[in-house]
């Protein structure tokens, strides 16, 4: 199946769940993210605030216990909770309130911010375990999400080509130069959206349809900018788009909002915190 471009056309045949339905922030979605660390606690804030951007109406924050007061502040919409840490700052698996909210959201965003490895598997395990409606998996959450592979919940991740190489197990060369064929594979293999990115970033759906972004901006390429794509899915997840529908707008607004920042700063120089501010008037 060849894989469709995205366009403005395309998506606005394909519209976004209407706000004006919506009484209040009840109805617009609750959104978890989980991530930041002592090391990198901005990546919450990044994806946190693109949630909003996007459209969410309530927004819950769990970060680590050293930086989640700072987060708070930096973040007043939020209601920000502390995650226990190890000796490095990164949060340890949990039983406790943030596994429960999990079970209560619209969409949980994990992994910006954290860092792969044993602890950070258990906390993923945990959270998907409560079978949030949807769940988008990024950076150092993308290993514990496709363990397995095979799942039935609605999962979104959002891999670039070094973590899908490592991912499959295949050179980050091979992927770069076939990535529609490892994005569609890894989707129909692991029942996830893989959101594979890049200059051109790929999309595929398990039952095999699939959808090309070539409208990005070289200015993208900053650090935090996959943090605030992984907000901006959630938040249209939250709202209530599909898996499939929220990684597409999600891909194509984060892709306009850059190009509208290149414009306004040059084609490189602009940060990713600026980023999710464009998102709302591309909605219109």
């Amino acid at each position: 199946m060849s894989a469709a471009l995205l366009t403005h056309r395309l998506l606005r045949a394909w519209p976004l769940p209407d706000p004006e339905q919506a009484q209040g922030k009840e109805e617009r979605g609750r959104v978890l993210v989980v991530g930041g660390s002592r090391r990198i606690p901005g990546a919450a804030l990044l994806a946190a605030e693109a949630t909003l951007r996007a459209g969410a109406g309530k927004l819950q924050v769990a970060t680590a216990t050293s930086v989640a007061m700072a987060v708070a502040v930096a973040m007043p919409e939020a209601k920000v909770m502390a995650l226990r840490e190890d000796a490095r700052g990164e949060p340890l698996s949990t039983a406790g309130e943030v596994v429960e909210a999990a079970g209560k959201v619209d969409a949980l965003v994990v992994g910006p911010g954290l860092l792969a490895g044993t602890q950070t598997a258990r906390l993923v395990r945990a959270l998907l375990a409560a079978n949030p409606p949807v769940a988008v998996c990024d950076a150092g959450a993308l290993a514990a999400a496709l363990d397995g592979r095979r799942t039935t919940s609605a999962r979104v991740v959002t891999p670039h080509a070094g973590e899908m190489a490592s991912l499959l197990g295949v050179p980050r060369a091979k992927v770069e130069a076939e990535p529609a064929t490892h994005a569609a594979a890894l989707a129909h293999e692991s029942g996830t959206v893989v959101v594979l990115k890049g200059a051109t970033t790929w999309l595929a759906a398990p039952d095999g349809r699939q959808w090309v972004n070539r409208g990005g901006s070289v200015g993208l390429g900053t650090s935090g900018s996959g943090d605030v794509l992984s907000g901006i899915i959630g938040g249209l997840a939250a709202r209530g788009a599909t898996p499939e529908q929220a990684a597409a707008w999600g891909v194509w607004l984060h892709a306009r909002a850059g190009a509208r920042l290149s414009r306004h700063y040059g084609a490189v120089g602009f940060l990713a915190r600026e980023i999710a501010g464009a998102v709302p008037d591309l909605m219109r």
